[in-house]
């Protein structure tokens, strides 16, 4: 099983607020969070939400989206951290499919689209934006990767894992601007 990370750790200090609770948008009931849950369940077939100790709003917004939930203290020291934490928590998967909590706009057919490279056995797979061929979010990594993935630390997330195998990664053009499309501020949000 490919299993699918949902990080919901970070501090929003650049938006004001736990931002991962506000809606999506203005025609968007759901929160951030749990529209990212929705669709990385959609389309990787489950999700494991990586969340700080004694989050309660969070906690019950991904489970009732669906989540798995794991609690961890890593949260604070940042995204490779959460990745980590999240992969040695899952260390039988044959792959994860790495998300972003602050991400809610990727459509489930691109998480699809990683998971099935993954299963035809694509040892990094990440969508590029077609046209400018920008690469984005979800990337998916193989179960070869998981040593590497437990051992990260610190707010880099996966970014040295991907640099030391850039040779290994399979593209897959998508036509989903949501793959880059990050929440950080409130004029991010859309109408």
């Amino acid at each position: 099983m490919i299993r699918g990370l949902l990080l919901c750790g970070g501090r929003s200090s650049r938006f004001g607020s736990d931002k991962l609770l506000v809606r999506a948008s203005a025609s968007e009931a759901r929160a951030l969070a749990a529209l990212a849950a929705i669709n990385l369940i959609s389309g990787a077939g489950n999700a494991l939400a990586v969340i700080p100790p004694g989050a309660a709003a969070l906690r019950r917004l991904l489970d009732e989206a669906g989540c798995a939930i794991l609690e961890s203290a890593a949260t604070a020291r940042g995204l490779g951290a959460s990745i980590a934490a999240g992969v040695a928590a899952s260390a039988h998967a044959d792959g994860w499919i790495v998300a972003l909590g602050d991400m809610p706009f990727i459509r489930d057919v691109t998480i699809a689209a990683v998971r099935s490279k993954l299963e035809a056995g694509a040892a990094i797979a990440a969508p590029v934006l077609a046209g400018n061929r920008q690469r984005g979010h979800p990337v998916g990594f193989s179960k070869a990767f998981g040593k590497e993935l437990a051992a990260l630390d610190g707010d880099e997330g996966a970014r040295s894992v991907i640099a030391r195998h850039r040779d290994d990664i399979v593209l897959i053009e998508v036509d989903d601007p949501g793959i880059a499309i990050d929440i950080d501020k409130p004029e991010d949000l859309r109408d």
